[in-house]
């Protein structure tokens, strides 16, 4: 651990390489078991940040729909420099994200598996898309994404992070999957739908490198919720898929494995 990962303030995370490209965060001793113990107190918000100012320290780049321009980035940087969330060493060849932004990151760098849930149907002040990031201590990082781009942050056990997007999915009495016809038309008509991808990752200094993926498509049309999945010969079909009795939230937990 180098001096600054040592003497720097708690929920700072150093970075090697310059602003406007970081590397792999070097997290400091401690800070993920305290952080783990606090969340199974209770949940931990985290703050809300634009795409800029989390792709300026490589949070959640390869999730995001488009990277920044260099413009927005630069003024992203300026914006977390004044609010020191964000300090560069005297070598200038290491930056530390600190507080909240900086435990973000750490658990960002940690996860291997990500649930990327979008939804249309929303209404102001709830979020288009929620992002999980399970941790290995069954607890995770939370994205919620609303229309102006806002992104909310926070840590939560794995139970309550799916307990909340179970309830924020398209919910319904399960149709019979016979009754579906034409997944596209009947997805064209729902009031409400939602693509969800759970996708298994790997790391390459700070840059993820997506593997094996699953999805699982909801539908709710009449009050009845109609659930799909990828015909496995040809991706871009969609098959009825049964619940067999189970919720939508046991089978997110059976995808997440």
């Amino acid at each position: 651990m180098s001096d600054t990962a040592a003497n720097g303030p708690a929920g700072s995370v150093p970075r090697q390489g310059r602003l406007s490209g970081p590397g792999a965060a070097a997290v400091p001793q401690g800070l993920v078991s305290a952080v783990v113990h606090l969340v199974n107190t209770g949940p931990v918000v985290l703050g809300a940040y634009t795409a800029a100012e989390l792709a300026a320290v490589d949070a959640i780049v390869d999730f995001l729909e488009t990277r920044p321009s260099a413009d927005v980035l630069a003024e992203a940087v300026r914006s977390l420099a004044a609010r020191q969330l964000l300090v560069a060493d005297s070598s200038g060849q290491q930056v530390q994200v600190r507080g909240d932004l900086g435990i973000a990151v750490a658990f960002q760098q940690r996860a291997r598996m990500v649930l990327d849930a979008r939804s249309t149907g929303t209404v102001p002040g709830e979020p288009w898309r929620i992002l999980l990031l399970p941790q290995p201590e069954r607890i995770c990082l939370m994205v919620r994404i609303d229309a102006l781009g806002v992104h909310e942050l926070g840590l939560y056990t794995l139970d309550q992070a799916l307990h909340f997007v179970a309830d924020w999915l398209p919910r319904g009495e399960a149709a019979d999957p016979g009754t579906a016809g034409d997944p596209d038309a009947l997805l064209a008509s729902s009031e409400r739908s939602a693509l969800i991808t759970i996708t298994h990752y790997s790391t390459q200094g700070s840059a993820e490198i997506a593997g094996a993926s699953t999805d699982l498509i909801l539908a709710r049309r009449g009050g009845r919720l109609h659930v799909f999945s990828r015909e496995p010969a040809d991706r871009a079909s969609l098959v009825p898929r049964p619940l067999d009795g189970k919720g939508v939230r046991d089978a997110l937990t059976l995808m997440l494995g």
